[in-house]
């Protein structure tokens, strides 16, 4: 039995690739997000949905 749990731990961690970057748990390395102004100059950024996502919270 406790091969069988070893056996499904291993396997568990080396399922795929998660990089933790500056927005939170990607499965990429980079993140794909597009920056641009809008029509009245705006600063947009918008970026694909991570597995976790995180802020950076400002102190005021």
């Amino acid at each position: 039995m406790k091969k069988i749990i070893y056996i499904f731990l291993i396997l568990f961690c080396l399922n795929g690739c998660v990089f933790v970057n500056e927005r939170g748990i990607s499965t990429q390395y980079y993140n794909d997000c597009k920056e641009y102004y809008d029509a009245t100059g705006v600063y947009q950024k918008e970026c694909p949905h991570n597995i976790i996502d995180w802020q950076k919270h400002e102190s005021k």
